[in-house]
């Protein structure tokens, strides 16, 4: 069964640090591109960082300079260092498998964890 587990959220205050975590399983995934997302109420999830299978990494440029997106194959786990923190930083992270299938890309998402980043 395929699941991905985001954790690591918490309330923090603004030029603060966390960092996330995503412990996956049910798939092989050094083998695929992975990605974090955040959504806030209301809003669409968007992209901030991503981590290739061949271990490159991609930034939306709100988070570029202050968010640092990394994997640990053999652990399974996709990680995300978030420095700096601001208030509109604030929201659920989730976690994205990009599955490449026969037929196309599939994505997987994991619950969430919400980040309050407070002023």
């Amino acid at each position: 069964q395929v699941q991905l587990v985001e954790s690591g959220g918490g309330v923090v205050q603004a030029g603060g640090s966390l960092r996330l975590s995503c412990v996956t399983s049910g798939f092989t995934m050094s083998l695929d591109d992975m990605a974090w997302y955040r959504q806030v109420p209301g809003g669409k999830r968007e992209y901030v960082a991503g981590v290739r299978r061949d271990m490159s990494t991609n930034y939306a440029n709100s988070v570029k300079g202050r968010f640092t997106a990394s994997r640990d194959n053999a652990k399974n786990t996709v990680y995300l260092q978030m420095n700096s923190l601001k208030p509109e930083d604030t929201a659920v992270y989730y976690c994205n498998w990009r599955a490449s299938r026969w037929w196309g890309d599939d994505d997987y998402w994991g619950q969430g964890t919400q980040v309050t980043v407070s002023s």
